[in-house]
């Protein structure tokens, strides 16, 4: 990560190892945020908070990845998590989808389109596909967009750098 030279985004920035820069979750706020750059709604896990950067960067596809948000197929990937973070529940799982669900008619009112290509996943309100089929859904949208990265990017950044 020190030789990752693109924007380097983080809730719990201490130290500011690594050149992260500090984003704020509002722990109060289980809603996509969007007027406020920089600050995103809770949700309770880091894929929703991803989520809402990538609407705040101006994303208008975007695909999940990895969000099965239940206990079926193991806690995590990468196995337990060990020290301060908290392993997910049955029941912090079925907060996380009802969250995220709830996100998807405000979200398509944005004009985002969001494609689930977690195949195992517990979320309904999306639609499940292959990760093959949800990039080339991405690549041309109904309304004829064609999807090339992440929208202003470059100016995100540079407000981030203010």
């Amino acid at each position: 990560m020190p030789d990752y030279r693109g924007l380097k985004l983080g809730g719990d920035v201490r130290d500011g190892k690594w050149g992260v820069r500090p984003i704020k979750i509002d722990q109060r706020r289980d809603e996509i945020v969007i007027h406020q750059f920089g600050k995103v709604g809770y949700g309770g896990n880091s894929g929703f908070q991803a989520l809402n950067l990538a609407v705040q960067f101006g994303c208008r596809t975007i695909i999940l990845v990895g969000f099965d948000m239940t206990l079926a197929n193991g806690v995590h990937w990468h196995g337990k998590h060990d020290g301060r973070l908290r392993n997910p529940t049955k029941t912090s799982t079925a907060r996380w989808r009802g969250v995220l669900d709830a996100q998807a008619e405000p979200l398509s009112r944005m004009g985002v389109t969001v494609l689930n290509a977690s195949l195992k996943s517990a979320l309904t309100a999306y639609p499940k596909m292959t990760f093959a089929d949800a990039m080339r859904a991405a690549q041309c949208r109904d309304d004829g967009e064609v999807i090339h990265g992440t929208g202003n990017a470059d100016a995100r950044q540079e407000a981030l750098a203010g």
